[in-house]
């Protein structure tokens, strides 16, 4: 394909055309048409013979509709032709759908907002980000913002001394996208990272105060020191594919192959870049994500794992202890297959697991590492969804930095997913940009601030381009906007937080004091609930057990509820 027509597809992508669907084919219709109608003289003449046997109210609407010669009247006109696509236009009501811009949920009717997150159908997330007003179409902004020109031309620029934080960004990712129309848009899609662009763009980011390194696909070579010939065989051949699927929902296209290996060395250049001070720190603004795809198997979006090619990047270029922090809200399987069994590399991930029910499944408190490196693999897995900013600190100050700040890091990565931001439509939970803003700062005291950043998922345009700011504005060194004074976590994010520190003390010293400590100032409150549920049982052998399901059944449940208040 020549490299015009290439930019011409991808100029349609990102304008949000789709590729023309293939020609359907009438043939198969036609048979079937002329296979009915040959059938209906027969079916009409069996059905007239029961027609004096046989009421109205007996028939099938089927019935009715083949039998030609039925009498509905006085109306004499033949209407054995007749079909329900026959009928004018004006008698036939379509309910008109759509799907939101912001977060992919259907809606039905004629609304201009989404039921499910309030956004405006026509708003201008994609030109502004989330500066564009929720509320409002396209051209309204909040607090008067303009948007600048465009995003940066994608050619190569030199990251300047006064500029510290480099961004890693290439328009033909924006090729990666699901080119089968479904039922439902697939959530992981281009306008995921236009939408934060956008956002950079429009406050005078990116563009402006960080600078673009060059873009350049990552090597088979470099490819294979994470993953297997199997893995990157796979990937390869989607570019000879017009659409193809790892998983049910992990999709590609012929430009698929080429967005990965873009993204993959986006982020190993970005990591060589930070260690060798060309840049203080980094943010990859790269997709596909890549913390699920493990050595073998690409899934859950994720087709090479971005992270594990940066680590591989910071110790061929020098550092000899490297620190993952995963906080998207599903767990990195792919990284912790990875990096199980290597002692120089520290993975914690915080994300939800509710018993292993929540995807991928994997992530408990007792995965801890394996062959030696017993301990280097620690995750805090939320019990439920909801969880939000106060959680999140509350397992950063007693889980994540002591761990951190001993195991003491050369280098920091952070597996930045913000579907566990407020208002994702996977995630479910509650975390605000200012709840990222200040778990990044806490990233930022570890290995003398070399940090990169690398996006993971994140499906509410909003909710990720808004996150995704306010991370960066702290790599460029501004403090958190609004700062989490008093931490008050939840019941379950305690239980969570001393279960983590409970397994992980056996093999980091500092724990021990501090789990001590942990659990003398708050076990009283994760024990509120099983206090009352000991007394209820208590009470509960007061009374008859069979008032429970007899005829005083109303009379047992308001003995044990006013026992219990």
């Amino acid at each position: 394909m020549s490299r015009f027509k290439e930019e011409e597809i991808g100029t349609r992508l990102r304008n949000g055309e789709s590729a023309p669907a293939p020609p359907t084919s009438n043939a198969v219709m036609h048979a079937e048409a002329a296979s009915s109608n040959s059938c209906k003289p027969h079916l009409a003449e069996q059905l007239m013979k029961q027609k004096n046997g046989k009421r109205t109210s007996d028939m099938t609407l089927e019935e009715m509709y083949y039998n030609s010669q039925y009498d509905f009247g006085d109306d004499e006109d033949d209407d054995s032709d007749w079909e329900p696509s026959a009928l004018p236009a004006h008698d036939v009501m379509e309910i008109p759908k759509w799907f939101c811009l912001n977060c992919t949920m259907l809606n039905i009717g004629d609304d201009s907002h989404c039921d499910v997150c309030g956004e405006h159908r026509e708003s201008g997330i994609l030109k502004h980000g989330f500066v564009a007003s929720a509320s409002c179409r396209e051209g309204a902004t909040e607090n008067g913002v303009h948007a600048s020109d465009g995003l940066q031309d994608p050619l190569v620029q030199s990251i300047a001394s006064d500029n510290p934080t480099a961004i890693g960004f290439d328009e033909r990712m924006l090729l990666h996208e699901e080119v089968v129309m479904k039922s439902h848009p697939h959530p992981e899609r281009p306008d995921r990272i236009r939408a934060i662009a956008a956002s950079l763009a429009t406050k005078g980011i990116f563009p402006g105060r960080c600078h673009q390194i060059s873009a350049r696909e990552i090597t088979q070579a470099e490819l294979l020191k994470v993953h297997s010939v199997e893995n990157v065989e796979a990937v390869e051949i989607t570019s000879r594919v017009f659409s193809s699927y790892f998983t049910p929902d992990t999709y590609a296209n012929q430009y698929s192959a080429t967005a990965a290996r873009l993204a993959a060395g986006l982020c190993f250049d970005l990591a060589s870049a930070i260690w060798s001070g060309r840049a203080k720190n980094g943010f990859a603004l790269v997709r596909p994500p890549g913390h699920h795809a493990g050595v073998k198997h690409a899934m859950g979006f994720c087709l090479h794992n971005n992270a594990a090619l940066a680590v591989s990047a910071a110790k061929n270029a020098g550092a000899k202890k490297v620190l993952i922090i995963d906080w998207d809200v599903h767990h990195g399987n792919g990284t912790q297959e990875i990096f199980e069994k290597d002692k120089s590399v520290l993975y914690i991930s915080l994300h939800r697991h509710e018993g292993g029910k929540f995807y991928p499944g994997t992530g408990s408190a007792y995965e801890i590492g394996s062959m030696g490196a017993e301990g280097y693999c620690v995750n805090i897995p939320w019990g439920r969804g909801g969880v939000g900013d106060n959680d999140y600190i509350f397992a950063f100050q007693h889980v994540v930095l002591p761990i951190a700040a001993e195991f003491d890091p050369d280098f920091t990565i952070v597996s930045a997913g913000f579907d566990a931001a407020r208002g994702d439509p996977l995630g479910g939970c509650d975390v605000t940009p200012a709840g990222y803003a200040q778990m990044t700062q806490m990233c930022c005291a570890l290995s003398g601030g070399k940090v990169l950043v690398i996006l993971e998922g994140g499906y509410n345009l909003r909710s990720i381009s808004s996150s995704a700011t306010a991370v960066i504005e702290v790599l460029l060194g501004e403090n958190p906007k609004q700062n989490v004074a008093q931490v008050m976590p939840s019941k379950a994010g305690v239980r969570a937080v001393l279960e983590v520190l409970k397994i992980q003390l056996n093999y980091w010293s500092s724990l021990e004091t501090k789990f001590t400590k942990l659990q003398s100032e708050w076990g009283w409150y994760t024990l509120e609930d099983k206090s009352k549920l000991k007394k209820k049982i208590r009470l509960e052998k007061q009374v008859p057990v069979w008032w429970k399901w007899g005829r005083k059944r109303w009379l047992y449940k308001l003995w044990c509820k006013k026992k219990i208040l």
